[in-house]
């Protein structure tokens, strides 16, 4: 008797369907023939999710026993290298369980590790974790880390994600410098340290939201991609220049974004006209920025003048401060200093106060390349009060006789477009 057509299917291509189902229709596959009964059992990807159990109750006890249950049995009957293994239920809270879990994985080289507890405490994490050697991704989410004292670091781990975590100063400092190849960090809402000393001689992507006092890079010449939150904008720690520190050593940054309150970490002590190493390599600024605040502007004002090649600029204005009454900051132009590479600039959530539009002034004025300009009210109501605004400047009036003037009012905002005739 002939094979039906799914039992003759080569074995790469049976990986390959079996590599795109949830866990749970995977295992159902077992149905198919009998030479599928157990080709799920030598997946190298595990990922527990929602899909894998799509279900919910109110009763806690039914989704963890319905979990555990399709845990424990996927790795009773798995056979073969575990590459990933992901926990991730909208149900799951920390329970015993994992702990078994993680002490299987760490005897089967596991690669890629990510646990999210969506609901209770901070998971703490077993000692067991950090043995585990092969560790390429680490990502965690509700959880406390605790490393053993023989702990030496991960050796091979090339990317960290943690978020809602909890950890020590010096735990994080001993992680992060003890991992030698890694390559991407990122820390959303930590707790339990509050100075960032960030060590890492191959790190190129690092992004950063949360509460903290102060932030420095040693031996972290390779970043290029830098996105940076400070949640708080009481400001408990200053340096002689906290801008001149944090740019000292990132020197091939190629892409930068400075959100929520962090330019106001940065405008704390000296501020210099240029920095003393311009930024060659940034192409991409994102900035948050008070109007209203001089020390925030004079900072935005340094770092654009650093950026010789910045091609895409966004500003975007913090509303819940613009109505601060504040000094009006007069920026003069500055005829040494011009944005010969910028194209695109978005100028997002202004309410037309003059430091709005002086700045919008100066790069006009500064940027001879530039190719579209958009800038968004913060009130819907503000479009055509801000566009009568804009036209009154001379520069813009200067650029209309030059180029070809397209302007599209929209509800929501302006947006110049400034073409070469």
């Amino acid at each position: 008797m002939e094979l039906d057509e799914i039992s003759n299917l080569p074995g790469h291509v049976v990986d390959q369907i079996l590599s795109q189902l949830s866990i749970r229709e995977a295992v159902r596959t077992s149905v198919l023939s009998s030479k599928w009964r157990y080709k799920w059992a030598t997946l190298p990807n595990l990922v527990f999710d929602n899909e894998c159990y799509p279900f919910s109750s109110l009763d806690q006890t039914v989704v963890k026993s319905k979990l555990v249950n399709i845990v424990d049995h996927v790795l009773l009957l798995h056979n073969g290298p575990i590459y990933k293994f992901k926990l991730s239920h909208r149900d799951l809270q920390g329970i015993s369980d994992i702990d078994r879990w993680i002490l299987h994985l760490s005897r089967h080289s596991i690669q890629e590790f990510i646990l999210e507890i969506w609901k209770g405490q901070r998971y703490k994490m077993p000692s067991c974790l950090f043995s585990c050697q092969h560790l390429i991704h680490l990502e965690l989410f509700n959880c406390l880390l605790k490393p053993p004292s023989t702990f030496k670091g991960f050796k091979s781990l090339k990317s960290l994600d943690l978020q809602h975590v909890t950890l020590a100063q010096d735990v994080f400092e001993n992680l992060i410098s003890s991992c030698p190849l890694l390559e991407r960090l990122t820390l959303m809402n930590f707790d339990g340290f509050t100075y960032l000393n960030i060590e890492a001689p191959n790190l190129q992507f690092f992004d950063i939201g949360g509460v903290f006092n102060d932030i420095s890079f040693e031996n972290a010449f390779q970043l290029a991609v830098v996105s940076i939150g400070l949640y708080d904008k009481r400001q408990s720690h200053a340096n002689s220049s906290n801008l001149l520190k944090f740019f000292v050593h990132l020197p091939h940054i190629r892409r930068l974004e400075i959100q929520s309150y962090f330019l106001k970490y940065l405008s704390i002590g000296f501020v210099p006209g240029k920095l003393p190493n311009p930024c060659f390599n940034l192409n991409y600024l994102s900035i948050r920025i008070n109007f209203n605040d001089v020390d925030e502007v004079l900072t935005a004002l340094c770092i654009l003048r650093s950026s010789p090649n910045l091609q895409e600029l966004e500003v975007l204005a913090r509303p819940e401060e613009q109505a601060a009454v504040g000094t009006v900051t007069n920026i003069k132009e500055d005829n040494h200093w011009s944005c010969h590479q910028l194209r695109l600039v978005k100028i997002l959530g202004i309410s037309g106060i003059k430091p709005e539009l002086n700045f919008i002034n100066l790069l006009l004025s500064t940027s001879p390349g530039l190719e579209k300009m958009t800038v968004k009210p913060a009130s819907n109501n503000g479009g055509w009060e801000l566009l009568k605004d804009l036209l009154r400047f001379r520069c813009l009036g200067h650029l209309l006789g030059l180029m070809k003037y397209e302007k599209e009012t929209m509800a929501c905002g302006v947006k110049c477009h400034l073409k070469g005739s």
